[in-house]
């Protein structure tokens, strides 16, 4: 893969923060003015590096293949939940008021399609959530001690929370 066309824009205002981003086939990556040209060097080649890495991590098949995400249930379900096993997993269209869904009798889990974009610990936490269902079909006591075998559950939720209230879509923990 060719190496992208870089823009630096230095700041004035900036003190500290270096930060990158994607505006066409351009990356641009913004630094303090006070910058030296050998500081000006390291920091474009870590911005590309990382801004490399994070599109790597979206574009991993566990966010496009209904098949990676089954795999990816069966490990989390085998590390958290004693190796409860779903019958299907499946990305859906965005649903209006849930992140996921399961249908215990059937042993079946939809995740949103607004998923897709999230961080890895994110998702893995729906999928335990959802996993937890196939053993505890509410949301009571022993619904939430499964769930929080996951050790980022309670920061997941967070996150969650913070995406649902910034786009206004009222989704809670609760659905």
């Amino acid at each position: 893969m060719p190496e992208p066309q870089v823009e630096v824009r230095r700041s004035a205002r900036r003190r500290r923060m270096v930060s990158a981003y994607r505006e066409g086939d351009t990356v641009v990556v913004l630094l303090p003015a006070r910058m030296t040209k050998t500081e000006e060097k390291h920091w474009v080649a870590e911005m590309l590096s990382r801004l490399q890495r994070s599109e790597t991590r979206r574009r991993s098949p566990t966010r496009t293949s209904d098949a990676a995400l089954l795999q990816r249930c069966e490990e989390l379900a085998d590390r958290h939940l004693d190796g409860v096993r779903p019958s299907s997993v499946r990305w859906v269209p965005p649903m209006r008021t849930r992140w996921a869904s399961c249908t215990p009798s059937e042993g079946t889990i939809r995740i949103s399609e607004r998923l897709r974009e999230v961080p890895s610990w994110v998702l893995d936490y729906v999928l335990v959530h959802e996993l937890a269902h196939l053993r505890v079909p509410g949301h009571g006591k022993d619904f939430w001690q499964l769930v929080h075998r996951y050790p980022r559950a309670e920061r997941a939720i967070g996150y969650l929370e913070g995406i649902s209230a910034a786009a206004g879509l009222g989704i809670t923990e609760e659905d």
